[in-house]
């Protein structure tokens, strides 16, 4: 029986100097490894000559094929284009920046083989600066934590699954405000966790501090009600605080020396204090409230969640 067909699907930004070595290192290894393959290259809205670069390979080389993004919708949308546009067996995002060992990659599909459908990846530890891995190491504890799936230590940032998954993401799951990696977490097949390390960057990040707090939010309310629940009994507990305090209040009034355990009882202050306690709880509620809305709105547009403007199929 002939192995099945790896799509590797590599995301490109701002390429174009390192496009073509990603490209031979990733064919020349998984060629000695035995295993049939197409790249397929998604510029994420490159300013430079990447796709350029790109329809250069798909017109050198049979098994590649290059496609354009229209702006730069991030990471998690080009890897969403990229399973649209293969037409392998399975399939596993790449970035162009060697950050994800080839190794690792022969691996995850040595499990596929054996039938596992999805198979993630996670980093064993990370070095990315204190700053970086406190904050990304407190993300996805506060994920685990309070939303509807758990991340592998560390967080998850690769995979590869089946075309049984691909087509399921495809064909059945709204891409609009989430991750693949979010999705598959959520899908409640049996999944295989993978650990690998990361080779040190060479350069500056291309995720800048805005991109992972947008990635932040959308992932955690495309998978937690807890905001939600949270305002419910926030407001329960504030209401019970309210009602005893009231009662407390009129006790001290009626049967005291207009003291409550020896603070003087004053009129205008209790009102401002509850005034602007109240006022900050409800303007906190409503932007909760309002980033879910917010993203049922986008839903209701059923605007594309991305736009793929020139291609280069092989």
């Amino acid at each position: 029986m002939l192995p099945g067909k790896l799509s590797i699907i590599l995301l490109a930004y701002q390429s174009e100097k390192r496009l073509e070595k990603a490209v031979t290192e990733i064919d020349t290894s998984l060629s000695a490894a035995g295993i049939p393959h197409e790249i397929v290259i998604i510029d994420d809205g490159s300013t430079d000559q990447s796709f350029a670069k790109a329809r250069e390979l798909a017109q050198r080389m049979e098994n590649i094929s290059a496609y354009s993004l229209s702006r730069n919708y991030t990471s998690p949308m080009a890897q969403f284009a990229g399973l649209e546009m293969c037409t392998g067996q399975c399939a596993c995002p790449m970035p162009d920046d060697g950050q994800r060992p080839i190794a690792h990659i022969i691996d995850m599909y040595r499990l596929w083989e054996k039938g596992h459908k999805i198979i993630l990846g996670y980093r064993e530890g990370r070095d990315d600066g204190r700053v970086n891995d406190f904050f990304s190491n407190g993300y996805y504890s506060f994920m685990n934590r309070f939303s509807e799936i758990t991340f592998p230590p560390g967080g998850s940032d690769g995979y590869l699954i089946d075309r049984e998954i691909i087509d399921l993401l495809n064909t059945r799951i709204s891409k609009r405000n989430t991750t693949p990696v979010i999705e598959l977490l959520k899908l409640g097949y049996s999944t295989v966790f993978v650990p690998y390390q990361r080779p040190q960057r060479a350069g500056k990040s291309r995720w800048t501090l805005r991109k992972k707090i947008n990635l932040a939010l959308n992932t955690f309310f495309a998978s937690s009600i807890f905001p939600l629940r949270m305002i419910t009994w926030l407001g329960l507990i504030i209401f019970c605080f309210s009602l005893l305090a009231i009662l407390l209040i009129i006790a001290a009034k009626l049967f005291s020396d207009n003291t409550l355990f020896g603070f003087p009882i004053q009129g205008w202050t209790t009102l401002v204090v509850l005034m602007t306690m109240f006022n900050g709880i409800l303007m906190l509620s409503i932007g909760v409230v309002s980033e879910y809305l917010w993203r049922i709105y986008e839903e209701v547009k059923q605007r594309p969640p991305y736009i793929i403007r020139d291609k280069h199929p092989s």
